[in-house]
């Protein structure tokens, strides 16, 4: 059975596009039932879109109640029935409601060689330390900080003359791969 995978995001979607692609091109047997974004602007929502998914914009106003909008996340998703969630680049700390509901079945991308440089600025923080390796890591999502069980993980020399943004983009090309590689391991271990 092919594994229903929903897609949580809030950037460009380039994340979302190597699953799209993956799925498209049948390199992995599983059907991306929908992507959700925390912003109304997100360009993954048209990516999700022009590839005929459905595309739910969820975002959290300033000052609104953190809890009722995981709630409502929780339902917007459960209502896609994934096997698998896998949140590629999206920039919120899913709470308690979301975790309850799809604990175990959440997978994350991270622009670093986790647990080194856990946060939102991984590869800042990665040139900041001096270090020559970087790279990313795909996890099961826990109620951490970047803290779930490791499944895959690719390094990316620091070059000397990287900065933020040169290092970010050498680091979304193996985050893409890894994505794609762990809904398809997802899939073989969870037929």
């Amino acid at each position: 059975m092919t594994c229903s995978v929903v897609v949580l995001a809030s950037g460009s979607g380039t994340l979302c596009q190597a699953l799209i692609d993956a799925v498209r091109d049948s390199r992995v047997d599983a059907r991306v039932a929908a992507v959700v974004s925390d912003r109304s602007d997100a360009g993954v929502l048209t990516r999700a879109r022009a590839a005929g998914i459905p595309a739910v914009a969820h975002p959290l106003a300033r000052g609104a109640d953190r809890a009722a909008w995981d709630e409502e996340l929780t339902s917007i998703v459960d209502g896609f029935a994934p096997d698998l969630v896998a949140s590629a680049g999206f920039m919120k700390l899913l709470g308690a409601s979301f975790l309850a509901r799809f604990g175990g079945r959440v997978i994350n991308t991270h622009p670093s060689l986790l647990p080194a440089f856990p946060g939102m600025h991984g590869p800042r923080d990665a040139l900041a330390a001096g270090v020559k390796l970087a790279g990313a890591t795909v996890f099961v999502v826990d109620a951490g900080i970047d803290t779930g069980r490791i499944l895959l993980q690719g390094a990316v020399d620091v070059l000397p003359d990287d900065d933020v943004e040169t290092l970010h983009e050498r680091i979304k090309v193996v985050e893409r791969r890894l994505l794609v590689q762990a809904v398809d391991d997802w899939k073989k271990e969870h037929p």
